[in-house]
């Protein structure tokens, strides 16, 4: 162990780790100091109104604060709060189920595990010319598919959707979809890439097809990540689905925003804690999921 006098004098071992959190770290401090941000812009104009607002947090209403109702339809904020949330469920669930199915291909494509690898020793110009040309050429462009649909937001998807077909559920469901596949076509690849090639191996020297060595050598073992990471997936689409009601699809952000507009906090928080509830219940179960995939 050195001493403190042959330490004295020397550079601290920063690292490329640690240059980069302090490149980042600067970077942020520039973009704060060039935008001007000041904690001072968040206090509204009128401070009254985001204290009515945060009172409200400890009333929430089951029925409607709309004086036009009264109580003619009992427990109507309830009850949008419950269609909500499912129509969120489904939104997030539907759109989940595209984007696993245009993930997989995407990521079966993007990754060199079908083409390269344990083929390396393929012999024939058949296999040397999808080994060296129509293997890479395939897998480039799915990479490059899967950065083009997830490059563009989900928020953006939705705008672009929303102006050229209107609010119909399949258009939500697409705009989710599209940049969730491209998002889970990378990680996928990237998985299946860094799963172990062992069984892949053992399964080429028995000679296997390049289809059986994948689906039985490679997939297998990327599987349990695949899945967990899929599920926390599940998790945003939820928040991205609740978003989606801004824009006028018929989820709990679409109950959200009318009552938001209104004035109606105690309505407001109704729909916050079921949305909360909602989101903790998804977080409890997937985890508990994961943690059985992973063993």
């Amino acid at each position: 162990m050195r001493s403190k006098a042959e330490l004295k004098g020397k550079p601290f071992p920063v690292g490329i780790r640690g240059w980069v959190l302090i490149s980042a770290i600067l970077v942020g401090l520039w973009a704060w100091l060039y935008l001007g941000l000041s904690p001072r812009q968040l206090l509204p104009g009128d401070a009254s109104s985001i204290g009515r607002f945060l009172a409200a947090a400890l009333s929430p209403a089951l029925d409607s604060q709309d004086p036009g109702l009264g109580e003619a339809v009992r427990y109507i904020v309830l009850q949008n709060a419950l269609h909500g949330l499912g129509r969120t469920v489904l939104f997030a669930a539907a759109s989940l189920l595209l984007s696993i199915l245009g993930g997989f291909v995407l990521g079966f494509l993007a990754t060199s595990t079908w083409w390269a690898g344990d083929t390396i020793t393929s012999r024939g110009p058949l296999r040397r010319l999808l080994r060296q040309v129509f293997g890479p050429t395939v897998s480039a462009t799915a990479k490059i598919l899967a950065t083009l649909l997830r490059s563009v937001h989900e928020l953006f998807w939705a705008l672009i959707f929303l102006a050229a077909f209107g609010s119909g559920p399949l258009t939500g469901v697409l705009a989710l979809a599209l940049p969730f596949a491209g998002t889970l076509g990378k990680i996928y690849a990237e998985m299946l890439e860094e799963s172990p090639s062992a069984p892949s191996k053992a399964l080429r020297d028995l000679g296997a097809t390049r289809l059986q060595v994948f689906f039985f050598g490679r997939l297998p073992a990327a599987f349990p990540d695949m899945m967990a990471y899929t599920l926390y997936r599940f998790e945003c689409a939820l928040r991205s689905s609740a978003v989606l009601g801004f824009f006028g699809y018929p989820t709990i952000g679409y109950f959200l925003k009318l009552s938001f507009e209104n004035l109606y906090y105690s309505e407001v928080w109704t729909y916050l804690y079921g949305l909360f509830l909602l989101i903790f219940l998804v977080d409890a179960w997937s985890g508990t999921l994961r943690r059985r995939l992973a063993t």
